[in-house]
């Protein structure tokens, strides 16, 4: 599994195998785990197999690229990505935050900026994450707006018992509508 199970771990996913010696050698000096990946297809495998903290993501790579495999993590996992590309033009950055990638960073980085942004992904994804103590006994919750149906623990929208694709920020702005105080017109049941 992992070297030291109370740190936290980050899967890094490049074909560059420089870029993923700088990254791992800054991150283990920060105290983080690290795991590498270096196309696509294995990156989506051991993002779902070993559940890391956050995962640094190039776009460019063998098999599949980025933005395929940022797409197939998110819809997985509920984890905080960040790529790290070379392609810096404003549609890119974009697309890349659509399909789920909690922040974008272009290709040459400042590492002490990386960290930075590192640091503060991690922070924002532990407050969303349930405390230890509680896993254990942790039921479904859902939460119930007219024909709208929020499953927290799933990640998952329904409408009319229809599924509905969003990003985590889509899915957290929704959440954090639905949780208002209710108004005449709606109904919500907590189970």
């Amino acid at each position: 599994m992992f070297e030291d199970e109370d740190k936290k771990t980050i899967l890094i996913v490049d074909d560059e195998q420089s870029i993923i010696d700088i990254l791992v050698y800054n991150l283990k000096k920060e105290g983080y785990n690290t795991i590498e990946a270096n196309d696509g297809v294995t990156a989506v495998e051991m993002a779902i197999s070993q559940k890391p903290n956050l995962i640094l993501l190039d776009i460019m790579l063998p098999k599949m690229d980025g933005l395929t495999a940022c797409k197939k993590i998110k819809s997985a996992l509920n984890v905080p990505i960040l790529i790290l590309s070379a392609k810096d033009e404003e549609l890119d950055k974009i697309v890349g935050l659509e399909l789920g990638a909690d922040d974008y960073i272009t290709k040459p980085f400042s590492v002490r900026e990386l960290m930075a942004r590192v640091k503060a992904n991690l922070r924002k994804s532990d407050v969303t994450t349930v405390a230890p103590e509680t896993k254990e006994k942790k039921e479904e919750h859902k939460i119930e707006v007219g024909d709208l149906c929020l499953d927290v623990d799933r990640f998952e929208v329904k409408v009319r018992g229809e599924k509905v694709d969003l990003t985590v920020r889509e899915f957290e702005a929704l959440k954090y509508l639905a949780l208002q105080p209710r108004t005449n017109c709606f109904k919500r049941t907590f189970t």
